[in-house]
């Protein structure tokens, strides 16, 4: 019983993959975060720069 249980300690398999994934959602929750936070003024300035990009003609992004 005591073998099997410090095997089982020894055994890393898979722990790479879960820092790479903890790694990652470290990066993508703060992120996700900022972007719920300011969602408002994104979606502004996306709204700014679309109509600057069509010179103002009433093109609707979804008729592109």
């Amino acid at each position: 019983m005591v073998r099997r249980i410090q095997a089982l300690h020894r055994d890393e398999q898979g722990a790479d993959m879960v820092e790479y994934i903890l790694v990652i959602a470290a990066i993508a929750l703060p992120l996700l975060a900022v972007v719920i936070w300011f969602w408002t003024e994104i979606s502004q300035k996306a709204k700014e720069l679309w109509e600057n990009a069509v010179g103002r003609q009433g093109l609707d992004p979804d008729d592109i």
